[in-house]
């Protein structure tokens, strides 16, 4: 190994900056991040056949578990012992709305239960104050009982539909449209009941991370927070590449690039122990400020965002991208407006709900809207309870 070693290193002293470049770039990309990221979901060198289900499979049955854990946990937790989330009080800081339907498949996994098992544990860690006060909205209008949401009636306010509006609702409109108006229902009852000061709405399968309501308390801080419509707290992971129509990502993944490249072209005439002949040049300096780009890229930016979990202040603001609602932070009063906007729209497929509020944010005037990154919530719900599902559901 070490014959190879110094034959390598002495090759590379007698080769040119291109074939040094050439070289390195071999290496790199068809070496060792293949091996280093073939497991690696998100990255462009995951091996699907040889690892998807398996992985798959595997998230399944993790889900399983802490569903069951999380059944076992509110049927032996007493109405006395637990905290009092039922009794919310008025104009508090943060609401919390949590909107549930029962799952006609999946139902095993009790998604509603891990979320809310989540939050009661989280909830109390911003002091002598719970950091917001949480709401269970319930928008099952068929024959059968959402019986997860049953369950924690015990332990948290829970709002539904009167009986005029089910009668009135089920069975009438396109499964879209229902969405859209359950979702309008939650965010006006949540505002009617206690009038809070900002207002988060989960869906039943967006479970929170540890540090969320510390990520969330930073955010409302900031001063753009009160000029904005909503802000994202999740984007799929898989919709997170640099390589995307977001323009702001481009110049994330350009500024990467340029900062790796120079901070390697300062450090090789201090430390260089392949012997490379690279200078700062422009023609070097745009050499590694592509290879840079590129291997961020093909490992998975998913992966360089975790990185901003060390702390609060680190995690990014952007604009919002489209995709999807499942965790939504609406500062002041804005889910008043977001209602309103709603109304005002049909949806069907491929104009659902989170189109409508994006397009909204974008064509309103002195609307904006915002997505943070790393995600806030992990989406656990692999079997949805509006739409079609696979026998088996995959990660991608």
């Amino acid at each position: 190994m070490s014959r190879w070693k110094a034959f390598f290193i002495q090759y590379l002293r007698r080769s040119s900056p291109f074939t040094q470049a050439l070289a390195l770039s071999v290496i790199t990309f068809c070496v060792i991040l293949p091996l280093c990221c073939n497991q690696l979901l998100y990255s462009y060198y995951f091996i699907k056949s040889m690892y998807l289900d398996s992985m798959s499979e595997d998230v399944l049955q993790e889900s399983l578990q802490r569903g069951q854990d999380a059944l076992r946990f509110w049927q032996s937790t007493p109405t006395a012992m637990s905290p009092k989330f039922s009794d919310i009080t008025q104009h508090p800081e943060l609401l919390v709305t949590v909107v549930t339907a029962r799952r006609n498949e999946g139902r095993d996994f009790h998604y509603l239960l891990q979320v809310m098992q989540q939050l009661s544990s989280i909830v109390g860690g911003c002091g002598e104050r719970r950091c917001a006060e949480v709401l269970l909205c319930d928008v099952e209008s068929g024959p059968q009982e959402n019986q997860d949401a049953k369950l924690l009636e015990a332990h948290f306010k829970v709002v539904r539909h009167s009986p005029q509006e089910q009668q009135n609702n089920w069975g009438q409109i396109n499964t879209f449209e229902r969405e859209k108006q359950d979702y309008v229902f939650c965010l006006r009852k949540g505002w009617e009941l206690v009038k809070p000061k900002n207002m988060i709405v989960l869906e039943d399968d967006a479970l929170p991370t540890q540090e969320f309501f510390t990520v969330v308390k930073d955010l409302l801080s900031r001063r753009f927070s009160l000029h904005t419509l909503y802000i994202k707290l999740y984007h799929p992971e898989r919709l997170q590449r640099y390589w995307n129509p977001e323009p702001y990502r481009i110049l994330e993944w350009v500024g990467l690039g340029l900062v790796g490249a120079t901070a390697l072209l300062l450090t090789f005439p201090y430390w260089n122990p392949c012997s490379f002949s690279f200078s700062l040049s422009a023609s070097h300096l745009l050499f590694f400020t592509l290879y840079f780009m590129a291997a961020a890229e093909l490992l998975g930016r998913h992966y360089l965002l975790e990185a901003r979990r060390i702390s609060p202040q680190l995690y990014a603001v952007s604009p919002a991208t489209e995709c999807c609602t499942p965790a939504m932070l609406y500062p002041g009063n804005a889910s008043l407006r977001v209602a309103d906007y709603l109304d005002g729209s049909f949806c069907i497929k491929g104009n659902a709900k989170d189109m409508v509020i994006y397009q909204m944010a974008r064509t309103i005037p002195g609307e904006r809207s915002h997505s943070v990154e790393p995600n806030l919530i992990t989406h656990i719900g692999a079997y949805s309870s509006v739409r079609p599902n696979p026998s088996r559901p995959k990660l991608l």
